[in-house]
């Protein structure tokens, strides 16, 4: 991986150093956001619950119009905005006294991630020929997932020193970073072709309902999230039901671990191996990754058994994340990939209802049943990924 990374132009590099520097550095506050939320405004699990998942849920959406920023605003202009937004936000969010406030800063900086991560992949697409986007897109996703393993980590130790240092240090990396960009980033990137009129947000939209490929990927792709979006915040429901409150802990514990030396060693290795041929092949196999985890995890008896179906389903997670990148990367119009990739953020509107669905069932059904739903979503979704590759 470090020997493709070199490979690639100075933009490239810059643009997977920016998202892996933004990534640690939203990833530092994660292990005491709950914990900050409830000392400092006395919300309850439920009400931050909402705040955090009504955050990330209002930026997907506004990340729509993020995309259409990618394809109408300079690369540069636009990225170097909004890793300030991102730095100012974490400042503005721990002076902050009220929990609408604070709302606000997390969809901020969830929006800026989302579309300075949309503006590179874009990049890559600009700057990359066909044969090594699936590459870049391994590699930009091994980075991330490295991100969210590290930051957590870092952030705790951060937190032995002073509550509030994982935010300040948020903040400076999202500084460092804007000022590195501004400095160093390529001025004359352009995502968009120069020969395609610009076209304002609502024809823009219009066109995006139009596609029905498009559509069928976005219903796909948010019924595909329900499953690995939050696997975390599910299993985590169905263990404490069906254990104690230390035996979820504990376990979830060995699951999350499985889960990203599982990402972070093979991410690459398959990612880079995707291609356009045989896409629906690939995500097929992904699908049916999915559906012999969840079995594992409804048959799991042992820590052993929990792990080996983690393993399992983290193989298919390895697959369709850069699946889906591939078919955006597929169908968009040049001049139109920011707003196509930003339409592919909707799919953590399926992140958010997944552990919503499981409460539910757990609430109404048998504890096991819940991997039966999951599974029949996971159905749902390859029917709707035929459906739009046999349309491309």
């Amino acid at each position: 991986m470090l020997a493709a990374i070199k490979g690639y132009p100075a933009s490239i590099r810059l643009l997977l150093a920016t998202t892996f520097a933004l990534t640690v550095a939203r990833a530092l506050t994660l292990p005491y956001l709950v914990v900050y939320l409830a000392e400092n405004f006395q919300l309850s699990i439920a009400s931050i619950g909402l705040l955090v998942g009504g955050a990330l849920l209002v930026a997907s959406v506004l990340s729509l119009y993020g995309g259409h920023l990618v394809d109408t605003v300079h690369n540069h202009t636009l990225i170097s905005a909004s890793t300030l937004i991102f730095a100012c936000a974490f400042m503005v969010a721990v002076a902050s006294r009220t929990a609408w406030l604070f709302f606000l800063c997390l969809v901020l900086i969830n929006l800026a991630l989302a579309v300075v991560d949309i503006a590179a992949k874009a990049g890559f697409c600009t700057l990359l020929p066909l044969a090594q986007r699936a590459e870049a897109f391994a590699i930009k996703y091994t980075l991330s997932n490295v991100g969210y393993a590290a930051g957590p980590l870092l952030g705790v130790a951060m937190l032995e020193l002073d509550d509030h240092l994982p935010f300040f240090a948020s903040a400076l990396t999202g500084l460092g970073t804007c000022l590195a960009y501004w400095q160093l980033g390529d001025r004359g990137l352009q995502t968009t072709a120069v020969t395609e009129p610009s076209a304002g947000f609502t024809q823009v939209a219009v066109s995006l309902v139009r596609d029905h490929r498009l559509v069928c990927f976005t219903v796909g792709g948010v019924l595909s999230a329900v499953v690995f979006g939050q696997f975390t915040a599910y299993l985590s429901q169905y263990l404490v039901v069906t254990s104690s409150a230390s035996e979820a802990a504990r376990l979830i514990g060995y699951l999350v671990t499985t889960n990203a030396v599982t990402v972070i060693a093979l991410q690459y290795l398959i990612g880079r191996r995707i291609g356009r041929q045989k896409l629906m092949a690939w995500l097929l196999a992904g699908m049916a990754l999915f559906i012999v985890g969840l079995l594992g995890f409804a048959m799991a008896g042992s820590v052993v058994a929990w792990c080996l179906a983690m393993l399992v389903f983290t193989l298919g997670e390895i697959i369709v994340i850069p699946a889906e990148y591939m078919f955006i990367d597929l169908i968009a119009p040049q001049h139109l990939r920011g707003v196509y990739y930003g339409a592919q953020n909707l799919c953590n509107l399926g992140a958010a209802l997944g552990p919503m669905l499981v409460g539910f069932a757990l609430g109404h059904w048998w504890p096991g049943s819940i991997f039966y739903l999951l599974m029949l979503s996971v159905v749902l979704a390859g029917m709707f990924y035929c459906l739009g590759t046999r349309n491309s």
